[in-house]
């Protein structure tokens, strides 16, 4: 049954088993508030990698209970990203998550050639599922933080990785939006032809498992009224699971008007590795913190 409220993640993660989150350097109350909530509602399992004696005072002073977490001491942030990935090359860990250390280091510890997480010719990239109260199902959309402007080969790594996303939230056959200004094919815009590509792709089957439409334009990808005004048919137009967008200005305004304008929450991750990643902000609530670990323990 497919989820359609961020929430459902929590009873779905029950029925599951439970998968292990390592913390990159995470000693700081932001992290260990957020790895600890999670582990209140039994999604996850916690290990803390980072200064012993600091996650011991955070626990102290936050009133959690420090030996519901595997703690693995570290005290330098760079050594503390690399032991975590460690971690997860060891098969201790299931979802690796960004605490104090720096998204620099972080990332550099995902990406490094010899010792990190990415696959032979991976393409790293970012999710987010949102939920908007004007909008009848989550949208799940990308990418809005990591590749600035994806090429044809990128766009269709985001598209696999979208689709990949709807079927753990238990979306069979998901609707996919390639999205860009216009919903007529124009040869003159790189948007257009990329969108025209991948919509052909999903129909000769080289993209599967989804329902792939392109180019539309944003109000005719989740607005029904719009796509038949508009006479457009099929089973996209109107009612997008999933929005891929042709570069990140794109896609990083769409996310922020979501969710500072019309009240969305979200959960959000990186993909493209070995394990899905939290990289979450200190300016994140702690709910959306929450909604991303689950979103990645959906993943991994």
């Amino acid at each position: 049954m497919a989820i359609t409220k961020l929430e459902a993640m929590f009873d779905r993660l029950k029925s599951q088993p439970k998968k292990r989150l390592v913390g990159a350097y995470a000693c700081d109350s932001h992290s260990i508030g957020a790895i600890n909530a999670a582990v209140d509602k039994g999604i996850i399992d916690g290990t803390l990698v980072g200064d012993e004696a600091a996650i011991l005072e955070v626990c102290k002073n936050e009133g959690i209970d420090s030996t519901k977490f595997t703690i693995v001491h570290e005290a330098n942030d760079m050594k503390a990203a690399a032991k975590a990935v460690e971690l997860i090359h060891k098969g201790e860990g299931d979802i690796l998550m960004k605490g104090l250390v720096s998204t620099d280091k972080y990332m550099r510890a995902i990406l490094n050639k010899e010792t990190g997480l990415m696959p032979p010719k991976a393409v790293l990239s970012h999710v987010t599922v949102m939920e908007n109260p004007n909008y009848h199902k989550l949208m799940i959309v990308g990418d809005v933080a990591i590749i600035p402007n994806p090429d044809l080969n990128q766009k269709v790594a985001i598209t696999n990785y979208l689709i990949n996303t709807a079927h753990a939230l238990g979306i069979d056959q998901p609707k996919v939006a390639i999205i860009a200004a216009t919903e007529q094919v124009s040869p003159g815009m790189s948007a257009c032809v990329d969108a025209s590509i991948i919509s052909k792709m999903g129909d000769r089957g080289q993209i599967k498992n989804a329902l792939i439409d392109g180019p539309l334009a944003l109000d005719v990808a989740i607005d029904k009224e719009s796509a038949q005004i508009k006479k457009l048919t099929g089973e996209v137009a109107g009612d997008a699971d999933c929005l891929l967008f042709p570069n990140i200005d794109a896609g990083n305004v769409f996310y922020k008007t979501n969710t500072k304008l019309a009240g969305a929450e979200l959960g959000a991750m990186v993909v493209g590795a070995k394990v899905p990643c939290v990289l979450s902000s200190r300016g994140d609530s702690t709910l959306t913190k929450l909604y991303s670990i689950a979103l990645a323990a959906m993943n991994a």
